[in-house]
């Protein structure tokens, strides 16, 4: 069985993190987050892998390589001049896809859900799509998919409300939590009679709706375990300090970093190279590679990188406002 891990986006709302590299190529607890991917379908012995590209593809290529460092093998499919979209993607490798069952993942996810678990309830109920969905307990803001008692795909919805009532008065109990996708899809070649040729296309959007229309087994597997999607700033640093917290640690230090005297560093995450000045103090902030803070500096819910990277450099539609400071580019969050 063959994978494939979608890296191609450009990670907008991770900027200014995502300056110079493709979001999964971004630094997790000193790996590219990429990383966790693969050793996640590897240990589903599923090691014959398509990476799709397009933004910064050579932030990936040079970390990933030819996959033989994570005991998989790796071809790339480059995205150029355009991206592709999710079912665009599979589009350009469908020749690479065609024979058998086949899994596509994004790559900005960490998980242990059961993979080999959706496989086989995927082939158990014959679907030609299954979408890997988790209980949205903290109703965060991932859209709802709807589905039948039958486990059929019936919407794709909006962001999850928060219940007036924790349990339905006309019944009496709990009310269930909405269900989200995790980007975890299992898809036969059939799948394909529904995908456009050579344009861009969304799976979730596009083609699912298309197959559904059709009458096609679009189905969910409802999954158990922990998953984490770090496609925002706040996002990636909460999750970087839930995975410090649990090794008894609030800070994380890549190669180089120094701090001087008197400086403070509080539930921050510094990438290789970070100087911190004498009296300054981090809280709650993700620092760039080679970012120097001045003596004395205050910095609090921010996101820190050399403000020679921005140079030139538009900031995208969904990014969060940034400012200049010295010689720093400072992105402040909620």
């Amino acid at each position: 069985m063959k994978a494939m891990i979608l890296a191609a986006g450009f990670g907008t709302r991770l900027w200014p993190l995502t300056i110079g590299r493709t979001k999964p190529a971004i630094p997790f607890m000193n790996r590219p987050l990429i990383a966790y991917t693969i050793d996640y379908l590897r240990r589903h012995g599923i090691d014959d892998l398509i990476i799709n590209l397009h933004h910064e593809p050579e932030s990936v290529r040079d970390q990933i390589g030819d996959g033989s460092g994570f005991g998989v093998r790796i071809t790339y499919s480059v995205e150029e001049p355009d991206i592709l979209g999710t079912s665009g993607a599979l589009d350009k490798v469908r020749h690479l896809l065609e024979d058998d069952t086949f899994i596509v993942i994004n790559g900005k996810i960490i998980t242990d859900l059961d993979l080999s678990d959706a496989i086989a309830t995927h082939r158990e109920r014959g679907a030609l799509a299954s979408l890997v969905l988790l209980p949205n307990r903290r109703y965060e803001r991932f859209s709802e998919v709807k589905i039948t008692p039958d486990y059929d795909i019936r919407e794709f919805a909006g962001f999850p409300k928060l219940p007036e009532k924790d349990r339905d008065q006309s019944t009496g109990r709990t009310r269930p939590f909405p269900l989200m996708f995790t980007g975890i899809h299992i898809l036969e070649p059939g799948i394909f009679r529904y995908i456009p040729r050579g344009v861009f296309s969304d799976s979730v959007r596009d083609v699912y709706p298309r197959a559904m229309a059709a009458g096609e087994p679009v189905k969910a597997h409802i999954a158990v375990g922990s998953w984490c999607e770090l496609s925002t700033i706040e996002r990636y640093l909460a999750i970087h300090l839930e995975f410090m917290q649990a090794a008894g640690g609030d800070v994380l230090m890549e190669e180089g970093c120094r701090i001087a005297p008197g400086a403070e560093v509080r539930r921050s995450v510094l990438w290789e190279g970070v100087q911190v000045g004498a009296g300054a103090s981090l809280n709650d902030c993700i620092v760039g590679d080679n970012v120097e803070i001045p003596p004395g500096a205050h910095f609090e819910k921010s996101a820190i990188v050399r403000a020679d990277l921005a140079a030139g450099e538009t900031r995208p539609e969904k990014a969060l406002p940034g400012e200049v400071i010295g010689e720093n580019l400072v992105v402040k969050f909620v």
